[in-house]
């Protein structure tokens, strides 16, 4: 099987080009060759397919194999890999995900390669049901924003301390979904964060009902935050653009930060704008080939 590896700041992935190579088995192909000590080394498997809505479908597959409906990072090294293997030159260029088809604006340097994409990823989703989040239909809302996490999340006395100890005293949730589901909590002090005991304990409480991927965030002014994730299926990730995405919404409507902000994650910068013009979230960042190689299973 014929890969190449890419990453959009840091979060990498193995990347097939469904038009020339067939992939039997993607969710098992997906778990060995993301192994980074016997495997190729990735957060994923993401397959680069033929489609009949767009100019190329995107399917991704977690480290873990569980099948995710969108990746922000991983769309934009399709776009670039599409792009630069003359899958289509279209531009822009829309794309095929389980989050439906997205339109893609790539900025092309003088060697005709693809340097950055923006993305438009689409309207947020808020409703509880489409994120999905279990919540009892007591609390009076059809939204997540600033709920109190202990009040919903059954909490043990370190994990409490911990949330308490890092995003001070109300530990509160907002929950958004940008094709795939994300909680979101501000902090005081990140650098604090355990998000190795915690990201995995979240992400799996019986509220979502399809899991959630976890982000912790420090709000420095009204157009700067710097964020760390906990991805579903993967881990911790130097990376999440849906994620990024959710946290341009969350701050938004927190009333923390505006419309228009630059983020601040472990691999890289991304820039996020909530539009009000027509209620999109626009993500603007890198995306980067590394090497491309064989994988012969064993």
């Amino acid at each position: 099987m014929r890969f190449t590896k890419m990453h959009g700041i840091g979060n990498d992935y193995v990347y097939v080009n469904g038009f020339t190579e067939a992939v039997a088995n993607p969710a098992e192909i997906a778990k060995k060759v993301s192994d980074r000590h016997f495997g190729i080394g990735s957060d994923g498997l993401i397959l680069i397919l033929p489609s009949e809505k767009a100019d190329v479908r995107m399917r991704m597959f977690n480290a873990d194999g569980s099948e995710a409906e969108m990746c922000g990072n991983g769309v934009r090294c399709v776009a670039k890999y599409a792009f630069d293997h003359g899958l289509t030159r279209n531009n822009p260029m829309t794309v095929e995900t389980g989050r439906g088809v997205l339109s893609l604006a790539l900025e092309v340097g003088a060697d005709t390669k693809v340097l950055q994409v923006t993305v438009n990823m689409g309207e947020p989703i808020l409703e509880l049901a489409k994120i999905p989040v279990d919540f009892p239909r007591s609390i009076g809302s059809e939204q997540v924003i600033d709920f109190p996490m202990g009040k919903y999340i059954p909490l043990d006395e370190r994990a409490r301390d911990h949330i308490l100890d890092i995003a001070g005293s109300d530990r509160k949730m907002t929950c958004v979904s940008v094709g795939n589901p994300h909680l979101v909590s501000y902090c005081t002090r990140l650098s604090d964060l355990d998000l190795e005991r915690i990201g995995p304990f979240l992400e799996r409480q019986p509220i979502f009902p399809r899991r959630i991927n976890v982000h912790f965030v420090q709000a420095h002014s009204r157009s700067e935050v710097t964020m760390r994730t906990w991805e579903r299926g993967s881990g911790i990730t130097l990376a999440c653009g849906t994620g990024a995405c959710a946290v341009c919404v969350a701050g938004v409507l927190t009333g923390r930060t505006d419309r228009k902000i630059l983020a601040h994650l472990p691999g890289g910068d991304l820039q996020l704008e909530w539009r009000e013009a027509d209620n999109n979230v626009y993500m603007t960042g890198p995306a980067t080939q590394v090497f491309s190689g064989d994988w012969e299973e064993t």
